[in-house]
């Protein structure tokens, strides 16, 4: 095993909701200092405080990449800011080794009057390198941040986008560092520079200690050894498999269903048949290859020529994995009539990845196409495999067989 480049223990960090009681609790806060006291009152919330990070503990070594995840506001960006010593956290310890480099607002520090070159000498000089290593890196900076036909403008020209390749290209070709810290600096730039980014990630992640805060599920499997999930401030599961973490993570997501359409057609239920029977949950959670189909309550009052409809398994970005058209025994599109119908449909074995996944129905017109319903977020399942885990792809399958029944005129 690697050495041991962060420890973390009992960190924690609150704020107050207040502008002037925060100026006063600081002032407090300092005072107590002063006299020997600790800081942060004890750890006890005053009036309008709250815990941004509470009782944080980890140990990272070197080789180790950590994937950070939590929805807006869970803390993520505070804890990697406390460790990185931009924020005092007001209980805890922080042990760290090595050379720390930190892409966490890229650019943020450029003179926006100096040009970009200049702008590179001056923020390795207070990261201390000399004039003479700048020098044998320069060349290397320009053509990573592709913006050698700009290097001599001001910044304050520059687009955000240029900003983040000559921030990146600054942190990650100067550095070198031993521990590396990463907040959604990958979520920026075109394509092409993010599969860069991406690629200088990998090599520096190989002899360096890595923090990756991220929403992007693919970058966090692809990176990370282990997923921390964070929620309101505290970690929700720390695993060394990452498909626990990221599962861990879509399921504090809450999906509410959205209905759009001409409203001509209408969707009563859907019940999620699990092994040809009714699923006794509210989001049942279902093994690798087990069969699975929906049960459809629909009623269309429409007086066009027919409608058609296609049911859609969402992923939990609601990203659409696997499209099931309604078909006949022909295997053409099924043409519904007016009024109430219930469609059973079965796609057979579950070949899906881990994860969580909701149903999406849409009803349309036969001949325009035009959405008499569309329904997303309905029947939430979660998927569970130690075969089939996330960064793979999803294989595409089809309804084995489908029964319409239509009420005796």
């Amino acid at each position: 095993m690697g050495e041991t480049l962060i420890k973390v223990e009992g960190l924690s960090k609150k704020f107050c909701r207040s502008l002037k009681k925060s100026m006063w609790y600081g002032m407090r806060d300092i005072g107590s200092e002063l006299l020997g006291k600790r800081h942060g009152a004890d750890g006890v919330l005053r009036q309008d405080e709250f815990w941004a990070v509470k009782d944080v503990n980890f140990e990272l070594k070197r080789g180790e990449c950590l994937g950070l995840m939590g929805h807006n506001g869970a803390g993520k960006t505070t804890l990697l800011r406390m460790v990185n010593g931009l924020i005092k956290p007001d209980q805890g310890r922080i042990e760290m080794r090595g050379k720390v480099g930190a892409l966490i607002a890229l650019g943020a520090g450029f003179n926006p009057v100096l040009t970009g070159c200049e702008n590179i000498y001056v923020n390795a000089a207070v990261l201390g390198m000399s004039k003479q290593y700048v020098d044998s890196k320069i060349d290397e900076i320009i053509d990573f941040a592709e913006i050698r036909e700009f290097i001599n403008s001001p910044v304050q020209t520059y687009s955000s986008g240029m900003n983040v390749r000559l921030g990146f290209a600054v942190a990650a070709i100067l550095i070198e560092p031993d521990i590396l810290f990463l907040d959604e600096v990958l979520a920026v730039g075109d394509i092409g520079f993010a599969i860069k980014c991406l690629n200088t990630v990998r090599r520096i992640s190989n002899k360096s200690a890595v923090v990756f805060v991220s929403h992007n599920t693919q970058q966090i499997s692809w990176f990370s050894t282990r997923v921390m999930v964070m929620d309101h401030g505290s970690v929700v599961i720390d695993s060394p498999n990452p498909s626990d973490g990221i599962d861990q993570y879509y399921g504090l997501v809450k999906h509410e269903q959205q209905i759009s359409g001409t409203g001509e057609a209408e969707i009563y239920s859907v019940e999620l048949l699990v092994n040809k029977q009714c699923a006794e949950s509210k989001e049942p959670t279902i093994p690798h290859g087990a069969e699975i189909g929906f049960s459809i309550k629909l009623h269309i009052n429409s007086n066009r020529s027919g409608a058609i409809m296609h049911v859609y398994i969402m992923d939990e970005a609601m990203n659409p994995i696997v499209c099931l058209p309604v078909n006949n025994t022909e295997g053409k599109l099924n043409l519904f009539p007016a009024g109430v119908l219930e469609v059973t449909m079965s796609m057979g074995a579950v070949e899906l990845s881990s994860g969580k996944y909701s149903i999406t129905i849409a009803v349309m017109d036969s001949e325009t196409n035009e959405a008499l319903s569309r329904v997303q977020g309905l029947s939430p399942f979660r998927i569970i495999s130690d075969r089939v885990q996330w960064g793979k792809w999803v294989r595409h399958v089809v309804p084995q067989q489908i029964d319409v029944l239509t009420p005796p005129l």
